[in-house]
């Protein structure tokens, strides 16, 4: 008898039971890491339907704060919507060593105690860290502080060259534009793989880049001759995901040798080919195991897997024992419904 692994369609996926989401707002606002929060969970999306998120502004600092960039801003409210919360965003924070109020502390430990989740961007890791919530944890952040946490906080496991990470009602960020990684991470947790994606559509960046993957990549804009090779071949990678790709033919493509090209690639991508290929195969995977009812084995050849024996490999083997601390999926273990025979093998 086949094993038959379903992952629950996004329509099944646990809403939040508190959609309130609040962005901490404070004297010296970070203003992109604010801005990456309104975005993605208080920009109206009536095609999402009732049960998206609703948004509020909790000043910290009483009357009208700065931002960075020459913007003064007032909040909708003060710290007790902290208390109302089923999301908590600290959108960076205005130095490594500047003091968090006790009010905060305290408003975000009792958040935490609630079961509200608490969500970091780049620098306000530290807030959180300062609250004890990351204590016994892994936690990440931008590069330039991650020595910085380490020193102040040594009872934190800090991860410093992943995306983000997930401990479940605490997660963490790296530097500004990982917050929007992190939030369509939590969109997709939320709400399923098609939500995060028309989210991800509108704002015209990737749905998905894996918790784990790199912060920096050394050469992340190609020249401009490389450019011109490498992006219609991923493209065309992107294109027939399930098709071979010999190093040899595509580095004939390019228009290179191929050491040159597994360099050159590897220097844009930050992984070889074919570790880009299989991160691919299997976000497509995950997207057709959430939101279609496609036999596993009909997904497996589409993914170009080939048999659904090595996705399932693969698939235990990205989402299921990569450490939930920067596992880069929505689509977690507790999500697979199963019904498989009684083989002693997983699914």
């Amino acid at each position: 008898m086949p094993y038959i692994v379903k992952i629950m369609p996004s329509s099944a996926n646990p809403r939040p039971a508190n959609p309130l989401v609040v962005a901490v707002a404070y004297d010296g606002l970070c203003t992109f890491e604010f801005g990456v929060a309104v975005e993605i969970f208080a920009l109206p999306r009536p095609e999402m339907g009732e049960d998206w998120y609703r948004f509020a502004v909790a000043g910290i600092d009483g009357g009208e704060m700065r931002a960075l960039g020459g913007v003064r801003i007032v909040a909708d409210g003060g710290i007790d919507l902290i208390g109302q919360a089923g999301t908590v965003i600290v959108p960076g924070w205005r130095g490594t060593e500047a003091p968090v109020p006790p009010a905060l502390i305290e408003a975000l430990r009792k958040a935490h105690e609630r079961g509200s989740r608490i969500l970091s961007i780049c620098s306000g890791v530290f807030v959180l860290a300062a609250a004890g919530l990351l204590a016994g944890k892994r936690a990440t952040t931008h590069w330039r502080y991650s020595e910085k946490l380490t020193e102040m906080y040594p009872d934190i496991t800090v991860i410093p060259d992943v995306l983000y990470i997930d401990e479940g009602n605490v997660l963490t960020s790296a530097g500004s534009a990982a917050g929007i990684d992190l939030c369509l991470h939590l969109v997709r947790r939320d709400f399923g793989t098609k939500a995060a994606n028309m989210v991800a559509r509108r704002l015209v960046v990737p749905p998905h880049r894996d918790g784990g993957q790199a912060q920096y990549v050394e050469s992340s804009v190609p020249e401009p001759h490389e450019r011109s090779r490498l992006g219609p071949l991923i493209d065309r990678m992107r294109a027939d995901i399930s098709a071979d790709y010999p190093v040899a033919i595509l580095a004939e493509l390019a228009g290179m040798s191929e050491r040159t090209f597994l360099r050159r690639f590897a220097a844009a991508t930050g992984v070889t080919p074919a570790r880009w290929l299989l991160s691919e195969r299997l976000s497509w995977a995950r997207t057709l195991l959430e939101d279609t009812a496609m036999p596993i084995e009909r997904i497996a050849e589409t993914a170009g897997f080939g048999a659904a024996g090595t996705l399932r490999h693969h698939f235990r083997q990205q989402f299921a024992t990569t450490p939930v601390a920067y596992r880069g999926s929505g689509t977690r273990p507790g999500r697979l419904k199963s019904r498989v025979p009684h083989s002693g093998h997983a699914a």
